[in-house]
């Protein structure tokens, strides 16, 4: 087949059978109030979405067809068709939504009310809410990947508060390092990280025996954490650097120099990549995660915060 038939034929499939996409970043910029998707192939923007309320926390559906973004000044969430790149409605919350998650089956998102004490399970489709009580300005949320637990970052108390996503009752707290804001959850639900912005460490939570089992030096002012190829990447505001960690050791391994005060880090889907959000230059960095290396910069909007799961796998 000549170049220009193979060609005609490939667009024919493409329009037919809507051709996949590369993995996509959806980045809040606060400043901005809008969010920049960004093609992490090529590692270029391919989308502005306008936004409001100044967004921060971002959260993608597993099988990608929804991700949510908290506006905290706004007081709303808003729902975007991940696909068609639109923003399809707002979810009114109160009090200060910011940090976000959703459930494995996409069934609901958990909103963090940092000024309320309070988290949300919201019913994105009908809009019920069921609400509990948590510490003092939760931040970070995360579930367990069996959906079973949601886990709370409680900023002022030092604490975790782990919910019982049936119930929706709180069913334990766990005292961790100083002002814990970002937070995740191993493959296995075995274990949380949070990143202490004031004690300048990660506190590792064993969540079966409800308890902090190590606590890892990073940088100044540690913001996220994300996992990778056996390791923890941790965005330190203040130090311009990404520190990385050994899971199984819970030791430092090295630390990475990056942007302007990195705010977020999040994961490929495949683990290779690491994405960190660097809020004053205005920037979205790879790094492969086994070299340990920066590979790529985008350029995003003002302020790019991103706090949460902003990495979309291809369709």
């Amino acid at each position: 087949m000549k170049h220009g038939a193979r060609a005609a034929l490939l667009l024919a499939l493409c329009l037919g059978l809507r051709c996949a996409r590369a993995d996509e970043a959806f980045v809040a910029n606060q400043s901005s109030d809008d969010l920049t998707i960004v093609d992490l192939a090529a590692m270029k923007p391919v989308a502005t979405l306008s936004i409001g309320g100044k967004p921060a926390g971002v959260a993608v559906a597993r099988d990608g067809s929804r991700a949510y973004v908290t506006s905290p000044d706004g007081k709303f969430v808003s729902v975007i068709d991940a696909r068609e790149r639109k923003v399809i409605k707002r979810l009114s919350i109160s009090g200060g939504p910011l940090g976000v998650a959703v459930a494995p089956d996409g069934k609901h998102i958990y909103v963090a009310e940092l000024f309320r004490r309070r988290l949300v399970e919201i019913d994105p489709e009908s809009e019920k809410t069921r609400d509990v009580e948590v510490g003092a300005m939760p931040s970070g949320v995360a579930l367990t990947p069996d959906g079973r637990f949601v886990i709370v970052a409680d900023r002022d108390d030092n604490a975790l508060s782990i919910v019982d996503a049936a119930s929706f009752v709180r069913v334990a707290t766990v005292s961790v390092g100083r002002h814990p804001f970002g937070i995740v959850i191993d493959a296995q639900g075995q274990r949380a990280y949070t990143a202490n912005v004031e004690s300048d460490d990660v506190s590792v939570v064993d969540l079966a025996a409800r308890k902090t089992i190590a606590s890892i030096p990073v940088g100044k002012r540690p913001y996220s954490v994300a996992l990778a190829q056996g390791r923890g990447f941790v965005a330190d505001q203040y130090s311009e650097s990404v520190s990385v960690f050994d899971a199984a050791a819970m030791a430092p391994v090295s630390r990475i120099k990056v942007g302007e005060y990195p705010e977020s880090v999040a994961t490929s889907r495949d683990g290779n990549m690491i994405y960190v959000t660097n809020w004053f230059s205005n920037e979205l960095w790879s790094i492969d995660a086994k070299a340990l290396k920066v590979v790529a910069k985008a350029t995003t909007g003002d302020g790019p915060r991103a706090f949460g799961a902003f990495i979309r796998a291809a369709d």
